[in-house]
């Protein structure tokens, strides 16, 4: 099939890369000209696994090509994508301005049938403003074609955006148009080979889908962020906690984990989007007030956790972060922790040693010669004279980094750990102070751990 893409951001990369490559043509359009060269010379944008040698593949196969000429690319597909940002206002709103361009750039120029798919993340009756906007530039130019308007939101993770456009769990159609349906069934068909997971549903129900979904998954992590505060009151364990809810097959165990708060692109945004969209009706969403509140308290509790140690005025401290990206598997910064973090240990006037494998170049095109902060070219470089240690980004080469070496390069081994990645026993063990994200009990492993660390194999795994 033929099948154009408005926006060679995140959602429209992976969205045009994918299709190409399940044999499909695409083309894949935007505004920006430095972007379309470095996608043309082979470069791509932004970090996600796997995604640059899709790209590169499919482009050099003749599936995939980039321009910033709207007219050629309404008119090379009958399917056409709009996958353009829709960033927060300042009362919390998604701004669908660059929806609406593109859908009047889609009306100007299209000269036969086309179905027009929704892919940005956009508030409630956007499809029907879409539908307006085609039909006004139609009128303009007298002309009379046929067109249908559907809502098709993403729900791409981060980190793992090739595997779930591959195999996604469900795909949500929003459609009142038959032939618009078949066709969506049409180019979804070789990703839905194992079993059928496409939901087609109204227009308004499938855009409310992905905000629904985003609230929820953001509202189980302040959940558990808030019960990980009892935990410690009460001097329970909140990863034991954890395993013993995420067990039940009714919660299941996606999105348990306490830590220090959550970021990104979407669940931020989507949540005030929910919450604006919620307002203009009337309606007050009490619930949604605390998981933001609770969020922002989150990503603060490690610097709460320094000053209660070392006191307010932090003059003359140097603290390490490990971790600057809102996930592991991105380099996006977006409402990440980490910015709060170091804005907050800067202001106390300490210094910030930072490591991240892949987000550093981001930071430093937002902070470029930031005083006080210093990026490190390993994690024990980073370590190096630290009164403690912030691990903040649970990446996988954090998970079991040489403790001897950590040890000997800080200053005081303290180890803030936001995303409850290591064992507290072990870190004992290893000369470390651990203060964990809820973990006010011993674990019941850890006479067992302690044990193993006095016998003969103990010793020989610590040395």
């Amino acid at each position: 099939m033929k099948v154009s893409v408005f926006g060679a951001g995140y959602v429209g990369l992976v969205t045009a890369a994918c299709l190409a490559d399940m044999g499909n043509s695409v083309v894949c359009v935007d505004v920006d000209p430095a972007r379309v060269d470095l996608l043309n010379s082979g470069g791509v944008p932004i970090h996600e696994p796997g995604l640059d040698e899709l790209i590169r593949r499919n482009a050099a196969a003749g599936r995939l090509s980039f321009t910033l000429d709207a007219a050629s690319g309404v008119n090379h597909g009958t399917i056409v994508f709009i996958a353009v940002g829709t960033p927060a206002s300042e009362d919390g709103s998604a701004d669908i301005e660059h929806v609406l361009a593109a859908a009047r750039s889609i009306g100007h120029h299209m000269l036969d049938y086309k179905v027009i798919v929704d892919k940005s993340t956009v508030p409630v009756g956007t499809a029907e403003q879409v539908q307006q906007a085609v039909a006004e530039q139609l009128r303009a130019r007298a002309a009379v074609l046929p067109f249908a308007v559907v809502s098709n939101p993403e729900f791409l993770k981060e980190g793992v955006a090739i595997e779930d456009f591959m195999r996604p769990d469900r795909v949500v159609v929003g459609s009142d148009d038959e032939q618009a349906t078949l066709l969506m069934r049409a180019i979804y068909a070789p990703f839905l080979r194992n079993r059928d997971r496409m939901l087609v549903m109204d227009r308004r129900s499938a855009e409310l889908c992905k905000y629904v979904a985003n609230a929820m998954l953001a509202s189980r992590i302040s959940f558990m962020n808030e019960m990980a505060m009892l935990a410690e009151r009460l001097g329970a364990d909140i990863e034991q906690v954890r395993l013993g809810i995420g067990s039940d097959p009714r919660i299941g165990s996606q999105f348990l984990y306490a830590g220090c708060g959550w970021g990104g692109s979407c669940l931020p945004k989507d949540v005030k989007a929910l919450r604006h969209m919620a307002e203009g009706t009337g309606l007050h969403l009490g619930l949604l007030d605390e998981v933001q509140q609770i969020n922002e308290r989150q990503r603060l509790l490690l610097v709460d956790r320094v000053v209660a140690r070392f006191g307010e005025c932090l003059d003359g401290l140097s603290f390490t972060l490990w971790g600057l990206a809102f996930k592991p598997g991105t380099d996006d910064l977006r409402e990440a922790p980490s910015l709060k973090i170091i804005d907050a240990l800067l202001a106390r006037g300490a210094t910030v040693r930072a490591f991240d494998p892949v987000a550093m170049p981001a930071v430093a095109a937002r902070w470029p010669g930031r005083a006080g902060l210093t990026l490190c070219a390993d994690p024990y470089e980073a370590a190096q004279g630290a009164s403690a240690l912030l691990l903040v980004t649970e990446w996988r080469e954090f998970r079991s980094p040489d403790f001897a070496r950590l040890r000997e390069a800080m200053q005081t081994p303290l180890l803030l750990d936001g995303r409850n990645l290591y064992d507290p026993a072990w870190m004992r063990a290893q000369g470390f102070e651990h203060i964990g994200i809820g973990r006010g009990a011993v674990p019941p492993t850890a006479a067992r751990v302690e044990a193993l660390l006095e016998s003969p194999l103990g010793q020989a795994l610590v040395a």
